[in-house]
């Protein structure tokens, strides 16, 4: 029943912005990760955020940091990637998951494109 929409990517120029969103529902725990990650053609899946819902800490891969900020919306229960001065190289599908105790949860991604 777990099911992660994310949305908000598209085709920007290098400099520019996006902010893609994860929308969450059909949960009922409370004690979950959400992390976005991102993958391009030829390369390894690889971490970019992750939001814990028991602080409210947060990570960033070191290529991200500076540039990407995760933020949470538990009224919408959304998790939001601000993602700034974006670069050719952050050409990815970027997928949202959710990380419980038992399960591992993956939405269909968002492709974000950025050109040169």
């Amino acid at each position: 029943e777990v099911q992660l929409q994310a949305s908000g990517g598209g085709l920007v120029q290098a400099g520019g912005s996006l902010r893609l969103s994860c929308a969450a529902s059909g949960f009922t725990f409370d004690d979950y990760a959400i992390g976005w990650f991102r993958q391009a053609p030829g390369k390894e899946r690889e971490g970019v955020s992750c939001i814990s819902s028991r602080d409210g800490s947060t990570g960033y891969a070191d290529s991200v940091k500076g540039r990407f900020t995760i933020s949470n919306d538990n009224a919408k229960n959304t998790v939001y990637l601000q993602m700034n001065s974006l670069k050719p190289e952050d050409t990815a599908r970027y997928h949202c998951n959710m990380r419980t105790a038992s399960n591992d949860y993956w939405g269909q991604g968002s492709l974000v494109t950025v050109s040169s």
